[in-house]
């Protein structure tokens, strides 16, 4: 009885720790914005464009490498506790302004869709991981690299979509407009 609980205790660790975010539906707290209240606001003006000329895609890649090495958290929205992936997209973009919902899959209907070959910093990029559809989520920081909230290695990190596990789980890119 002892060892099947501990077999069980083992199967369901190594479950936690090698899926990839898929969102718990947990209610981030608000998150401060400059020159505001706390409370989250949309703001769909000044999107990171393709000529990277915008600054928004600089400032949004440079706080979201700010935070590498923060531990993941299942459910998690701030630095502090930890982050799962759409808590740390969700985070990141807040602090520019963007209010993104808290779900991979109302993230995943923002903006417009990029083609891969077309992505650039600051784009959300999506990959199916834990179910089928959008289940994970990074930003893009150009070349083939992006950061993200793995679970794997429970912490913030970059990662390359060209890699053969994130190659064949990417389902599309999307653009805030």
């Amino acid at each position: 009885m002892a060892r099947a609980r501990l077999a069980l205790l083992g199967v369901f660790s190594l479950a936690v720790l090698t899926g990839a975010c898929a969102s718990s539906g947990a209610s981030p707290k608000p998150f401060p914005f400059p020159g505001s209240s706390s409370a989250a606001r949309p703001r769909a003006e000044r999107p990171p464009d393709a000529a990277g000329a915008s600054g928004d895609a600089y400032a949004i890649t440079s706080t979201a490498l700010s935070l590498r090495g923060i531990r993941y958290r299942n459910g998690g929205t701030e630095p502090r506790s930890g982050f799962d992936c759409s808590g740390f997209t969700q985070y990141v973009f807040a602090q520019h302004g963007y209010a993104l919902p808290r779900e991979v899959r109302e993230q995943y209907e923002l903006g417009r869709t990029v083609k891969p070959k077309d992505v650039v910093a600051g784009d959300l990029v999506f990959f199916t991981t834990t179910a089928p559809g959008p289940t994970h989520v990074g930003i893009a920081l150009g070349g083939d690299e992006f950061i993200h909230a793995p679970s794997s290695t429970g912490v913030v990190r970059i990662d390359h979509m060209s890699t053969s596990y994130w190659s064949r789980r990417f389902l599309k890119a999307r653009r805030l407009n």
